[in-house]
C-alpha cells in the first residue's frame, strides 16, 4: 500500500511537472513577441553560440533547445525589468528612508523568489532535451566558461594540489556556476564565482596554502614562459 501511494505521488509530481513546461513551451512565442527586436536579435546570436558546441544534428532538437535557453533570458531579463520598476516606484514615493529601505529589501526577496522557482524548470526542460554532459556544456555557455578558466588557474597556480582539494574546488565552482547561470547581467554571473573564490582561497589558506606567494610565483613562471 505504501509503495503504490509512493508511487502516486511519483506520477502526480511527473505531470505537474510535465504541465509546468508544456506552459511555458506555449508562453514562448508571446514572451518573445513582448521583447525589444534588438534585444531579441542579441539573445539569438549569444544562444545560437551556446548551442553550437552541442553538435545536435537533429534540427527540431536544435530549435526546441535554443527555445528553452532563449526563454530562459527573457524570463530572467523579465523579471530583473520588473524589479527594477518597483525600485524606482518607491525611490520616487513618499516613504521614510527606513520603510524606503525595508520596502526595496521585500522587492528583492520577490525577486529572488521569483529566479529560485524558474531555475528547476529550465533546468529540467534541458535535461529533458540533452545529456548531463550537454546540459552542462549550456550552463558553462551561459557563463562563459568560467568554471573551466578558474579551475585550470587553480590547478596551474597550484601544481601540488591534493585529488581531494581538486575535487571539493570543482564541486564549489560547479555550484557557483549553478547559481551564475540565473544571473541577469555578466556582472552578476561572475559575482556568484567571486563569492565562491573567497570560499575557495579561504579553504586552501587553511590547508596552510598562502595564496598571496602562489600568485606571484604563477605571475612569475608564466612571465618566464613567454622568453
Amino acid at each position: 500500500m505504501e509503495m503504490r501511494k509512493g508511487f502516486s505521488r511519483l506520477i502526480l509530481l511527473v505531470v505537474a511537472l510535465g504541465a509546468t513546461l508544456q506552459f511555458a513551451s506555449a508562453q514562448f512565442k508571446s514572451t518573445k513577441a513582448e521583447q525589444d527586436p534588438a534585444y531579441v536579435k542579441v539573445i539569438e546570436q549569444r544562444v545560437a553560440k551556446i548551442v553550437a558546441p552541442l553538435h545536435l544534428t537533429n534540427a527540431a532538437k536544435q530549435q526546441k533547445v535554443q527555445n528553452v535557453i532563449e526563454q530562459q533570458y527573457f524570463d530572467l531579463n523579465k523579471i530583473d525589468a520588473d524589479e527594477q520598476k518597483a525600485i524606482d516606484a518607491i525611490n520616487q514615493g513618499q516613504l521614510s528612508k527606513g520603510a524606503q529601505k525595508d520596502a526595496i529589501a521585500a522587492t528583492k526577496s520577490r525577486t529572488d523568489a521569483k529566479v529560485a522557482a524558474l531555475h528547476p524548470v529550465f533546468v529540467a526542460r534541458l535535461n529533458q532535451l540533452l545529456n548531463k554532459d550537454q546540459v552542462a556544456e549550456v550552463k558553462d555557455g551561459m557563463t562563459y566558461h568560467t568554471l573551466e578558466v578558474t579551475y585550470k588557474a587553480y590547478t596551474d597556480m597550484l601544481p601540488d594540489l591534493t585529488g581531494k582539494q581538486k575535487k571539493q574546488i570543482m564541486a564549489w565552482l560547479v555550484e557557483a556556476r549553478e547559481h551564475a547561470i540565473d544571473g541577469g547581467s555578466s556582472k552578476e554571473k561572475h559575482a556568484w564565482f567571486g563569492k565562491y573564490k573567497g570560499r575557495i582561497n579561504n579553504y586552501l589558506s587553511k590547508a596552510g596554502i598562502d595564496m598571496k606567494e602562489a600568485e606571484i610565483a604563477w605571475k612569475k613562471r608564466r612571465e618566464s614562459a613567454k622568453l
